[in-house]
């Protein structure tokens, strides 16, 4: 696949920049603009239960972008296709900074900004750390997940454990065949 249609506009595939539980993320040009198209897929994901992909995706974007976190910009949703359009971001990924010993805690305290935005407003969102590119020295979350919030799953209990070379994301990253490849 070199090219990808969103909405009967088409974008030049650059290269995949790497796959969720939800889909594949595409790192793609048109007239010379890089933007991210996101492909839905229905492969099984044995630790998380999904409904309509696509509308999840969706009502997720607009919950969170009324919250005011750092996102990209949904710019078309393909509902029949299941692709979406996002404003691409330019940076690396927080797992990719953790691998490379570039982590600053100032990135700890800009996650921690977010939750104290998210958590009042009963929300939880990806907090594993590919789902967080900086730029300019700023955080952004590039995922649309969010989920009712719980403890369990919070930045504090869960999040935290992957933001830095810990035994779990040392598991991760080895029984993933050293995805930090896919990252970067």
């Amino acid at each position: 696949m070199e090219s990808i249609e969103v909405n009967n506009n088409e974008f030049k595939i650059l290269k995949l920049l790497g796959k969720g539980k939800g889909g594949y993320s595409y790192l793609v040009a048109n007239n010379k603009k890089k933007y991210v198209v996101k492909q839905i897929h229905h492969e099984p994901c044995e630790y998380y239960e999904f409904g309509n992909k696509i509308e999840s995706e969706l009502n997720d974007y607009n919950k969170l972008y009324a919250t005011g976190i750092r996102m990209p910009k949904m710019l078309d949703i393909d509902m029949v296709n299941e692709r979406i359009l996002k404003e691409f971001i330019d940076g690396d990924t927080v797992y990719k900074l953790v691998f490379e010993d570039k982590m600053k805690l100032d990135y700890i305290e800009q996650v921690k900004n977010i939750c104290e935005i998210l958590y009042p407003l009963n929300i939880n969102i990806d907090y594993f750390p590919t789902n967080f590119i900086i730029s300019n020295e700023l955080l952004w979350y590039i995922d649309y997940e969010c989920n009712n919030y719980m403890d369990e799953w919070n930045f504090e209990n869960w999040g935290i454990k992957y933001w830095s070379k810990t035994p779990e994301l040392m598991e991760y990253n080895n029984s993933h065949m050293g995805c930090m490849d896919k990252f970067s």
